[in-house]
């Protein structure tokens, strides 16, 4: 086994757990597999909520696009890291060829950056592209959701050795623990509740929750005794594209994330940020970044489209489908509709957890919900209908990612309960428009998905059954074209 050792505090760690702990420490964003609906929180009947449109809100429109990418990539908003003289050895080796970026992070992978702490500190620590960047035909595309993360793996010995390690090497008073200590408290809290029992989804949610759980709300300190408690079983989703984010105006699946969107975006922050003061600071810069997202335009389909049989799905997709995804044109319209769950009949479950959340009443009662501009959690009893720019890259379908084609999801009786793809992002089907796979007998093996697992049913979504063959293959045609 390859072993990699911190430079000066003698602790060794295998190659494979700094890989996974690369990815880890880089979201915005794990238990056990035979949990069960009945240890999870209950949410009320749903049959009497009905869909609803989510109202627009105020949003800072007068930020600097190039600033707010330049920002995403190199900038502080993690607020603390890793000592980068520490963390170089082994992460400094690498020569980031997506962003070409100048200075340390040109040394470093794209979905990490090196930045001064307050204290002058340089540090890592993760970026938003880790999450919000993606492998597909062997380019990494910016902004498509991440479907290669894999969370199955505990961090727990990881984040505790590291912690030791700092601890170890650098003096409690020195300003390298000082630039440390935030990220060691809330990744040490952070890492019980990630492990997922489903390669490629992605615990954002709970990455957050367990942050916050330590935070106060009003100056957002670190807190040793928690605000709320947790449940077990881990619910995850799949990784939206970012392009999206300039048609909304509710974030999340359910469209629960309402108001000032700098805020909401801002928090992956709340994995290292020492308080609200540094928030306020952070939160200036998100201008920009929203500035960045209303800029960003999905990636063209790279194959042939036939303009004919895309025209003829337009209409097929404008009679059904429009009135809750939107229409596409220059005059484009996204009517931001949340589908109730007894209509839309997806999985229920991250609804009811988002519902159930301690992290909820604590957003709603914090610096964020009470400081201006605000933002707040509305949590709804159903999924939001999402824009379908780009769609024929952001496979797989569904909030939490259970279907794996285009032609799936629209004639449902063909989804395959286990399903395994490869990993290797050129065995992309563009026929079915998704990600090539082989359908399984039964769970178990890398990269396989399965449907049965509590939050990953790929129930739901009935509509394209009513269509034709002829009319589905129209209309996944046309959605080439989006």
């Amino acid at each position: 086994m390859e072993m990699n050792n911190f430079q000066g505090i003698g602790v060794t760690i295998p190659n494979s757990i700094m890989k996974r702990f690369a990815l880890a420490i880089t979201l915005v964003i794990f238990t056990i597999a035979c949990h069960t609906y009945r240890e999870l929180p209950k949410s009320s009947e749903s049959g009497d909520w009905k869909s609803i449109e989510v109202p627009k809100t105020p949003q800072e429109l007068n930020g600097d696009a190039e600033a707010g990418l330049n920002y995403l990539i190199y900038g502080d908003y993690i607020g603390s890291g890793i000592p980068y003289e520490m963390a170089k050895k082994r992460f400094g080796k690498n020569q980031d060829a997506v962003l070409k970026r100048t200075g340390e992070n040109a040394h470093i992978q794209y979905n990490a950056n090196v930045f001064k702490a307050a204290n002058g500190v340089e540090v890592m620590n993760g970026n938003c592209f880790a999450c919000h960047a993606s492998e597909l035909n062997g380019e990494i595309i910016i902004g498509l959701g991440n479907s290669f993360s894999d969370y199955t793996k505990s961090m727990n010995s990881f984040v505790k050795t590291l912690y030791f390690g700092v601890n170890l090497k650098y003096k409690k008073d020195s300003p390298e623990w000082q630039a440390y200590e935030d990220f060691g408290n809330y990744s040490r809290a952070m890492a019980p509740y990630i492990q997922l029992n489903q390669q490629g989804a992605n615990p954002a949610f709970r990455l957050a929750e367990a942050c916050m759980m330590h935070r106060d709300p009003m100056d957002l300190t670190w807190r040793e005794e928690p605000n709320y408690k947790i449940a077990d079983y881990p619910v995850a989703t799949d990784v939206p594209p970012l392009w999206n984010v300039k048609k909304k105006n509710g974030l999340y699946y359910n469209g629960g994330g309402r108001g000032d969107f700098t805020k909401l975006l801002f928090q992956a922050s709340v994995l290292g940020i020492p308080d609200s003061s540094a928030a306020r600071q952070a939160i200036n810069n998100f201008k920009d970044v929203y500035a960045w997202l209303r800029s960003l335009e999905p990636p063209k389909y790279p194959g042939n489209i036939d303009q004919k049989l895309a025209a003829e799905g337009k209409i097929i997709f404008e009679e059904h489908c429009s009135k809750c995804h939107g229409t596409y044109n220059e005059n484009w319209t996204y009517p931001n509709k949340v589908i109730a769950l007894d209509i839309i009949k997806t999985d229920p479950m991250y609804a009811y957890y988002a519902n159930n959340s301690g992290i909820s009443y604590w957003y709603n009662n914090s610096w964020f919900a009470l400081s201006e501009p605000r933002s707040w959690f509305d949590m709804t009893q159903g999924y939001i209908a999402p824009p379908l720019d780009g769609i024929w890259a952001t496979a797989p379908y569904l909030h939490n990612g259970s279907v794996p084609t285009l032609e799936d999801l629209l004639n449902s009786p063909q989804r395959p309960i286990y399903w395994q793809r490869s990993g290797n992002s050129h065995d992309y089907n563009y026929n079915k428009v998704g990600w090539k796979y082989d359908i399984k007998d039964k769970p178990g093996g890398k990269w396989t998905f399965d449907t049965t697992l509590p939050a990953y049913s790929n129930a739901g979504h009935y509509f394209g059954d009513k269509l034709t063959k002829e009319e589905r293959t129209a209309v996944i045609e046309y959605l080439k074209s989006l």
